[in-house]
């Protein structure tokens, strides 16, 4: 049987259990920019508790994005130093940790907010080199690997989708083109760095015109054919939680292993578990090796050393999601908690 405290490999990695943390945002920085003491801290609480792989809050491609002052950014000078600090950290506890990467809006000069279909070839070069270049950045910072943001209403996620994407030349029409603009920053990552690329993919959008499972199957297949090494599967909106109360079967997770029986790669189920015995009852009834958390995670850096110990733990996050929508990488009801136990 499967348990999530196994030991197992994620591609060339090894992880400690089957559990990715996934992060979001990054309120403890500083204004301009830097680490702080209290988010090397949480960093190692986590890495420290038994968690498999660690994924980054959001880094944000562009200062100015919508999220920014949200999230951590590649755009000052220590930048490289300081996460270099955080994934040294990290792996003095064996664990693996991906920088997250992406935008929302993509600007240029006085124009805001520019639809995908509407950008010009130069603007998609400039996309693509300033990735490119991110990825070197985490790369020498020490990260193991990137995550590409295709997923909720990221820029790369519109531009992939046929309902946002009504492009006539080479980046529009068929899933191919749409994805192209993706393969090909893919390639030259590949080959420049070391780092394990993992996209971050919406199952489906449920709009008529938009992503569905079978499209999201046809471009899981082509990022593994063109070198992507691992998959996290959302949606747009946060999965409702799968509750052992609730007897219907979470979409995501029907979705998640229809993808797996397509492609060769790691692929992870993205959020919505908050019970070691509901995470085992998916891990042992699907197809699905490992499973990613964000908000338990927000609530307890430290949550899995209980669950260790316990053997049925249950998450203390009451899911009021006040850290989604105020934005905050620390949990609204028991931060007070945490700087008394020294989180």
């Amino acid at each position: 049987m499967k348990d999530l405290f196994d030991f197992c490999k994620f591609g060339d990695l090894r992880l400690n259990s089957r559990i990715v943390r996934t992060g979001l945002w990054e309120s403890e920085r500083e204004s301009y920019g830097n680490f702080t003491p209290e988010m090397y801290d949480r960093y190692e609480n986590i890495a420290a508790s038994g968690v498999g792989l660690i994924i980054s809050e959001v880094i944000s491609l562009y200062s100015r994005d919508v999220f920014s002052k949200y999230s951590l950014t590649l755009n000052y000078k220590q930048f490289v130093r300081e996460a270099r600090d955080l994934t040294d950290l990290v792996h003095v506890y064996g664990v693996p940790i991906f920088a997250q990467v992406g935008f929302v809006q993509y600007h240029k000069h006085a124009e805001h907010n520019i639809n995908v279909s509407d950008i010009s070839l130069e603007d998609i070069r400039k996309i693509q080199t300033d990735f490119i270049i991110a990825a070197q950045k985490i790369d020498y910072a020490g990260f193991d690997g990137i995550q590409i943001g295709l997923g909720n209403y990221y820029f790369l996620a519109r531009f992939i989708n046929p309902n946002f994407n009504t492009r006539s030349d080479k980046y529009g029409g068929n899933t191919f083109n749409r994805l192209r603009i993706v393969l090909e920053m893919v390639k030259v990552i590949k080959e420049n760095t070391k780092l394990h690329i993992n996209c971050r993919l919406n199952a489906f959008d449920g709009t008529n015109m938009g992503m569905s499972i079978d499209e999201t199957i046809k471009i899981a297949q082509l990022l593994e054919e063109h070198g992507v090494d691992s998959l996290q599967i959302t949606r747009p909106r946060s999965p409702q939680f799968f509750t052992q109360e609730n007897k219907q079967k979470n979409p995501l997770i029907e979705a998640t292993e229809k993808i797996i029986d397509n492609v060769d790669i790691p692929v992870i189920l993205g959020g919505g578990s908050n019970s070691q015995n509901q995470i085992n009852d998916i891990l042992n009834k699907t197809n699905i090796d490992f499973i990613s958390m964000q908000r338990p995670f927000v609530a307890d850096p430290s949550f899995l050393v209980d669950w260790a110990v316990e053997g049925n733990g249950k998450s203390i996050c009451k899911t009021c999601n006040n850290c989604y929508w105020k934005k905050t990488s620390t949990c609204h009801i028991y931060k007070k908690a945490q700087l008394n136990i020294g989180y």
